[in-house]
């Protein structure tokens, strides 16, 4: 028996910013977007979706910002990685609690 790798059209991947300008310079320059995506090897829909982003970037549209998008990703990512860590103090704290607690009296120290 085989096990399938995914196909990489379904893995996303990260342009760089720069690439990103350049695709939208191109749209906008009056390319259509599917001869700029067949052309650069990307799916036009993310085009559709850098050219959104851009206008909400620019206020043209209503929406959440990339500054106020990449703040709130960062804050879950802490968020997260605080909500993990607590739940390890939490665990070490019965388990303390387990093995200190004394099984009847004990004596003082002096």
């Amino acid at each position: 028996m085989t096990i399938q790798q995914p196909s990489e059209a379904l893995i996303p991947r990260s342009y760089p910013p720069e690439f990103r300008r350049k695709v939208l310079d191109l749209v906008a320059s009056g390319r259509k977007v599917a001869e700029v995506a067949q052309l650069l090897g990307i799916s036009d829909q993310t085009i559709y979706v850098w050219r959104r982003q851009h206008l909400i970037d620019t206020g043209q549209l209503p929406g959440t910002n990339s500054t106020d998008q990449a703040e709130l990703a960062a804050a879950r990512k802490r968020i997260a990685e605080l909500e993990a860590e607590l739940a390890i103090h939490r665990r070490a704290a019965e388990l303390l609690g387990e093995v200190m607690s004394p099984k009847g009296g004990s004596k003082p120290s002096a």
